[in-house]
């Protein structure tokens, strides 16, 4: 396992840095004057990938580093809480209210801020302590976010098609549909 996980995976925080990433990557798309389903969207991919990214974090990464960085680890777990109390309001609320962009502002801040954060103090120092596990370690943080996620697929795909127009659902819907007819007119033939 060792040796496939040090060429095929990315190290534990190369991994993590990618999460970031996509997660801002994903923030520079919203705006306030979006649909409502639209911004239910991009907040519910951004939600669901930072609370898998967390659980990963806190199981698996923070556990090897707590004695090393105590005091930083202590404070990335603060920032999650943070970020959980956000993303548990965001989801009780209505997209068409301010107080939801205003909400979802400050979650995007929270974010930055902890994703700087790590990528400032905490990866160099886990590079730097334990070079030789980062790569078996993001092995297993790559299979936990399968574990994670395939449960919450229809969640994902929920949030992905909120961000088709409703014009292109409605053209995939019937194409599907008349895929579907003449499916089955030929094979009554």
């Amino acid at each position: 396992m060792k040796l496939l996980a040090k060429r095929w995976s990315p190290s534990a925080t190369d991994l993590l840095r990618a999460d970031h990433s996509r997660v801002v990557a994903t923030f520079h798309r919203y705006s306030s004057d979006l649909a409502p389903r639209v911004k239910l969207g991009l907040v519910g991919r951004i939600c669901l990938a930072l609370e898998v990214h967390a659980q990963i974090e806190e199981e698996l990464f923070y556990p090897a580093l707590r004695n090393a960085a105590p005091a930083i680890v202590e404070e990335s777990l603060l920032q999650h809480q943070e970020m959980t109390t956000l993303i548990g309001a965001l989801r009780g609320m209505d997209a068409d209210t301010p107080a939801y962009d205003e909400t979802f502002f400050r979650l995007m801040r929270a974010v930055m801020h902890h994703a700087a954060d790590e990528e400032t103090r905490l990866f160099p120092d886990a590079e730097r302590m334990f070079p030789e596990e980062m790569a078996e370690r993001g092995a297993r943080m790559a299979k936990r976010r399968l574990e994670l996620g395939l449960p919450r697929a229809r969640e994902l795909a929920r949030n992905a098609a909120r961000l088709v127009p409703l014009s292109g659902l409605v053209a995939t819907a019937a194409g599907v549909l008349a895929g579907a007819l003449l499916y089955r007119r030929a094979i009554r033939r």
